[in-house]
Order: C-alpha cells, then structure tokens, then sequence
C-alpha cells in the first residue's frame, strides 16, 4: 500500500529542509493564517469539548434526539485536532513538515472527521424530520434509530475516505502546500471518477437531505399553524424557520464554496486558481467546527442552559429569557399534534 500513494508525491512536494514556501505566499501570510487558524481552532476544542463534557455530566441531555448534536461536536473535535492545530503549526513553519506518510495520515484524518461531521448534520436535519413529519407513521423517534444515524455518518465516511489510501484517488498538498487534502488536481480517469463519486455522496447528497427534510418539516409545521390558529403556534413556526435558515446558511457558507472549487478543478484542469485563493474554501471548511456548536447547540436553550455556566464560571445571562423555546422543544411539541403531523 505504501508504494502506491508514495508514489506521486515528490521531495519537491514536501519540503523538509526548514524552507519557507516564499514563492507562493510571503512569510507574514503564513504567520497570520496561523494566528487564524489557531483562534479558530483552539475556540472550536473548547466550544465542542464543552458541549461533550455537559451532556455526558447531565443525565437530561442524554436523550436520543441529542445523539446527532453530540456526534457532531465530536467529529468538529477530531476535525479541529487534526486539521486545525496541525495546520496552524505547519503554517507557522511555513511549509508540511510531516513528510509524505504524514500529508496522507492528516489528509485522511481530516476528510474523515470532515465528512463524519457533515453527515451529522444531514443526520440531524432527518432526526428532526422523523420526529416531526413521522414518516414512519406511528412509530416514535427512539434510541435505536439515533445510533443508526450515528453509525451511519462515521460508516460513510469510512467508507469514501480509505479508497485514496488503496489507489482509488489519492491525498495531496493543497493550496498554499501547508495541508493535505483528496486530490483535486490529478486528470487520472481513477482519480477524476473518484473525485466525482466523492462529490456525488459526500457533498451534494448530504445536502439534499438537508434540504429535503427541512423543507418537509417547515411545510409540516406551516399546517400546523393553519390548523390550530394558534399565536404559540405561529410563533414555534418562526422560531424554527429561523433555525432552519441558520443552520442552511451556515452549511453554504462553509461547504458550498470548497465544493465549487473541487468540482470547477475536476471540470476544467487548465484554469488557474492562485495558491491563495484556493485556501481560502478550505478555512472557511475548518471554520465549521466553531460554528456548528453555536448554531446548533447554543441556539438551543436546553443545551445552554447547562453549557453557558461552564463556559462563564456558572453565570448564564440568557437563563430569564423564558420565552426563547429551542428547536428541541418545538419539534417535539408539533410532532405530538396528531391532527396535523402525518401519521
């Protein structure tokens, strides 16, 4: 196995000599995307051990529609292990100096915790769907059905990311050759039918599921408002869609504009990207395991109430805001009116 992904990559590739990669980008660049990176980083371990920290501590946290919040800030955590703190110090170096085995171990670590926390995602938008549309008609969102989708998001991304470590697409320096990635570059049908698979099921079918299930659930949750005519109900309704809209933007944000690069690459191998540039999709990626455990966990009242205290030395400014409801308790709530939620 080691002679085939050792095989593309050259001493030219990886520098080890203690050289700045100046010809791509000044010394100061790499030293203030390491400032970033770090800030980044170091916040997302915090935000993402804490949010594992109270759940484990507290028992009424540990409920089955909270498994996919926690496998999620568990794959943020591996992901701002090892494509952040890594990064930040190769960057401080100004060059990877972990040699070719070491670009295909950070290359694999971060597209496998990378892909595992956006599958959670797509777990998470169907876990709320199935508690709310129940499209298994009677039968209730339990235990076993989160595991399923806890499993599912770490089988998936097992599966899509080990080809490249047996010669089906490979892992390779990437913009500003500080951090590894799949190859995007490479014109080797192998590698390019790789590639499009990767994008077909790693990235656009997460995303329709998002899609599908949020707008399936808003649609829900609009006749539940048409029905019960309702001023708590109207409300749950706005409350969740501005959820949903939070939670769709934040996933463009940061997946959608490393997706547009890989595929433009893939499309049209004589464009020109600069280092720099092509970067820049791949922070915002990284940036994600900040923002998903603020999205999705301190935008949920349940979840804050017992983290905040945590994070501020067991102060919560928020605790007397009694009317914000979070997500939880609103679907939760809809899914129970049997008038409405199809059965």
């Amino acid at each position: 196995m080691a002679s085939v992904y050792l095989s593309n990559f050259s001493e030219a590739d990886v520098k080890q000599q203690g050289s700045v990669n100046d010809h791509i980008m000044p010394r100061i660049g790499y030293t203030i995307l390491a400032i970033i990176l770090t800030l980044f980083s170091v916040s997302g371990v915090i935000l993402n051990v804490v949010v594992i920290f109270v759940t484990a501590r507290y028992k009424q946290l540990r409920q089955p529609l909270n498994y996919g919040l926690v496998n999620l800030a568990v794959a943020d955590l591996g992901c701002a292990v090892f494509g952040g703190l890594f990064t930040a110090v190769t960057n401080a170096m100004g060059y990877f100096s972990l040699g070719r085995i070491g670009c295909v171990l950070e290359g694999f670590a971060v597209a496998f915790f990378g892909i595992a926390g956006l599958c959670s995602v797509a777990v998470i938008a169907v876990d709320r769907y199935m508690v709310v549309c129940r499209p298994l008609g009677a039968v209730m969102f339990q235990t076993k059905h989160a595991l399923a989708g806890v499993a599912f998001s770490w089988i998936w991304s097992f599966i899509w990311n080990t080809p490249p470590l047996f010669g089906w697409g490979s892992y390779q320096l990437e913009g500003v050759m500080t951090s590894c990635a799949p190859n995007w570059y490479s014109r080797d049908p192998i590698n390019v039918s790789y590639i499009l698979c990767y994008f077909m099921l790693c990235f656009a079918f997460p995303f329709a599921t998002i899609v599908f299930s949020y707008t399936r659930l808003l649609c829900t949750l609009r006749q539940v408002a048409k029905v019960a005519e309702s001023g708590s109900t109207a409300k749950a309704e706005v409350q969740v869609a501005r959820m949903v809209l939070v939670m769709v933007m934040a996933f463009l944000l940061t997946w959608l504009p490393y997706a547009a690069f890989a595929l433009t690459v893939i499309i049209d191998s004589n464009i020109y990207i600069d280092p720099v540039i092509a970067t820049i999709p791949m922070y915002l990626t990284k940036s994600s395991t900040v923002f998903n455990p603020i999205i999705y966990i301190f935008m949920n009242r349940q979840f804050r109430d017992y983290a905040l205290p945590c994070l501020l030395c067991g102060k919560n400014p928020w605790a007397s805001n009694e009317g914000d409801s979070d997500t939880n308790t609103l679907t939760t709530t809809v899914s129970k009116s049997s008038s409405v939620a199809p059965l």
